[in-house]
């Protein structure tokens, strides 16, 4: 459980991270990208023993991580995206309602069993996401800008389950820091790649505040992965309840800190949806 509890903490942040870059002007691109720089360099600082590089190639766990690596950045400017058009919570419930995904393929997958008062919490952990993420009428939604959440949906719930998958598989625990080093080294070459490319109509403008804005996103990015991925060793929990629980209580704590940090206003039906939160946290945690 501490492992999962430092996973949500440094998933929450990445959300207020997103938030003061628009507050600061940094440029989502430029700062993504360093991000998965710092984190790779994490991953490899982190490993314990020798770095095999000319190894990881033949690792079996190898190809998927260019997958994964390519989804992640995207899904990555889009979270950001949403955040910053639509709000914290916003961006925060559209990826954790994605939840489904990976309990689904546990269930199928792995013949995972739940009880009715794990099914109970789930529900309620979907209803509670649904109230925290409830704007008023007076907050203006284009609807071009509704794509962004159902985009962060789909993207967050494959990551999430292609790293359940990769980790019941294919790695060893040892081998959790050097998984996740290749993973957002994969993500930083594709970033590199693309403003490659795009530097070909219109130059870099790289500066010292994206640098410095990619590095703080960097750290608890990479713990937020590397703490989920230990969580689900774990032998108490199954995956669906430790989704939930990491997902809701995601929500739950990045509203908290939109409400705390930014003057978010939460609404009667917000503060619901933190309530049940709760509840679903312990029904699916402690049954």
């Amino acid at each position: 459980m501490f492992d999962l509890g430092l996973s949500i903490l440094c998933s929450s942040l990445i959300f207020v991270i997103f938030k003061l870059f628009s507050v600061y002007k940094i440029e989502t691109l430029y700062a993504i990208i360093t991000n998965y720089i710092v984190a790779s360099c994490c991953g490899f600082l982190f490993y314990h023993g020798n770095i095999p590089v000319i190894e990881i190639p033949e690792k079996n766990w190898f190809w998927g991580t260019f997958a994964l690596g390519i989804l992640f950045i995207t899904i990555f400017n889009i979270m950001a995206a949403t955040s910053q058009k639509l709000g914290v919570s916003v961006a925060s419930v559209a990826t954790k309602m994605s939840l489904v995904i990976p309990v689904v393929f546990g269930v199928i997958m792995y013949s995972e069993q739940l009880g009715a008062l794990k099914i109970l919490g789930i529900v309620l952990a979907l209803v509670a996401v649904y109230f925290a993420s409830h704007k008023g009428k007076s907050v203006t939604i284009q609807k071009s800008s509704l794509l962004l959440p159902l985009l962060v949906f789909l993207g967050s719930g494959i990551i999430d389950t292609a790293i359940k998958y990769m980790q019941e598989i294919h790695i060893k625990e040892a081998e959790f820091p050097l998984f996740s080093a290749t993973v957002f080294g994969a993500a930083a070459i594709t970033g590199l790649l693309f403003i490659l490319i795009k530097s070909i109509k219109n130059p870099l403008r790289p500066n010292l505040k994206n640098i410095l804005g990619g590095i703080i996103l960097g750290v608890p990015n990479y713990f937020s992965v590397f703490f989920l991925m230990r969580a689900l060793q774990n032998g108490t929990l199954n995956s669906a309840s430790i989704f939930t629980v990491n997902n809701v209580a995601i929500v739950m704590f990045s509203t908290l800190l939109g409400v705390m940090l930014f003057k978010e206003k939460v609404s009667l039906k917000n503060w619901a949806g933190i309530a049940l939160a709760v509840t679903s946290i312990l029904l699916v945690a402690l049954t």
